[in-house]
């Protein structure tokens, strides 16, 4: 492996023995990836539970992905709506935007609209691009207590869709064709279209 990798990790672990939490999320990427490292799921998950019992947001949202797909410790959906809940509690975007997606989908907590579009909502207030595919759903729907509202749920697809998100980048590209919320305009469809397929959006 790559010398100023190994260099790093040596750092990396240095730094976590004296507290520097961090470090210690950078470190528990190293595992993760294997960069520097053999990758090794249990000591990720251990240097995650050790950084997000701390209070460090970006851990705490790095342990319930390790709780959500089993990796490094058991599967449990009850610890990953607890660890998405700290880091929101924190203002953390991702934070929030998971947790939407657990009240969401019951995953973890009961399924409640209401609780969902409320956690989106601070996600995509955050300027968090996946966030804001979320809330154009539920406003296009009128799902959560939100007012239904074409041309609101477009605006929020053509935010997303500008930073990239693929979803919206497909759900704006069925507003400029069907003309849901916004004018018809089948060249500017296939112009989103194309752009969510290249990010491998098979719906596009």
């Amino acid at each position: 492996m790559p010398q100023d990798y190994t260099k790093a990790v040596a750092l990396f672990r240095r730094a976590t023995d004296q507290g520097h939490l961090d470090v210690q999320y950078s470190l528990w990427l190293c595992y993760r990836d294997g960069t520097g490292v053999p990758q090794d799921d249990r000591e990720a998950a251990r240097l995650f539970r050790g950084a997000a019992n701390k209070g460090h947001a970006d851990a705490q949202c790095g342990l319930a992905e390790c709780y959500s797909f089993g990796r490094g410790m058991p599967h449990d959906n009850d610890e990953v709506a607890r660890l998405y809940r700290r880091a929101a509690e924190q203002g953390h975007a991702t934070g929030h935007f998971n947790l939407g997606q657990c009240l969401d989908h019951g995953v973890g907590v009961p399924q409640d609209d209401h609780e969902a579009a409320h956690f989106y909502g601070l996600a995509a207030n955050q300027g968090l691009a996946k966030a804001m595919s979320k809330v154009g759903v539920f406003i296009a729907r009128g799902r959560g207590g939100l007012p239904q509202d074409d041309a609101e749920a477009a605006r929020y697809y053509r935010i997303g869709a500008e930073q990239g998100d693929a979803k919206a980048q497909h759900q704006f590209a069925v507003c400029r064709e069907l003309g849901k919320g916004v004018p018809q305009d089948i060249g500017e469809a296939a112009r989103y279209y194309r752009l969510a397929t290249e990010q491998g959006n098979t719906k596009a």
